[in-house]
């Protein structure tokens, strides 16, 4: 497994993509902007009674941001009419694929937590995720590291009454 992960890390290494930032930008928050107006009626409830409703001020936020978007891309679409530069970004893919392991990491935590019920588990999962993605070669780390989150959360459950 470790010759795999280093071998896909020397591949991604030297591999970049170089992006227009604000292009980018203004259109992947655009959509963003739109998919939540369009899940905003199934998510936040309306009542008659109420003046102003829950969906009021995130509405408007979705539109603003829309609106702010389009100028950029607008923006955009002149200089590149006009044959301007554009400002570029360039993004190395082994930067970007172990942010999204952590993050996976995160959400898994998360998920055990949800579904178990119990944060144990997903402290558990984090420490020892975090230790093996970290490469970590000393037992002694694990024991600790396991030891501490079980001891933290028994302390808190048992005696503090504090459940989650």
């Amino acid at each position: 497994m470790k010759g795999k992960m280093d071998k896909l890390g020397e591949k991604l290494k030297g591999k970049e993509i170089r992006i227009p930032v604000d292009l980018t930008v203004g259109v992947v928050f655009f959509l963003f902007a739109v998919v939540v107006m369009l899940l905003m009626p199934s998510q936040v409830a309306v009542s008659e009674r109420d003046v102003v409703n829950g969906r009021a001020f995130p509405e408007l936020l979705m539109w603003l941001m829309m609106a702010c978007c389009a100028g950029l891309v607008i923006k955009e679409i002149v200089k590149i009419v006009r044959k301007q530069p554009l400002e570029y970004k360039t993004i190395n893919l082994l930067v970007e694929l172990k942010a999204l392991i952590i993050i996976a990491i995160l959400i898994i935590t998360y998920v055990l937590c949800r579904v178990t019920d119990l944060f144990v588990v997903g402290a558990v999962f984090c420490a020892l995720a975090f230790l093996i993605y970290f490469r970590c070669k000393k037992p002694l780390y694990y024991v600790i590291t396991v030891g501490l989150a079980v001891g933290i959360w028994a302390a808190f459950r048992f005696l503090l009454n504090v459940r989650f």
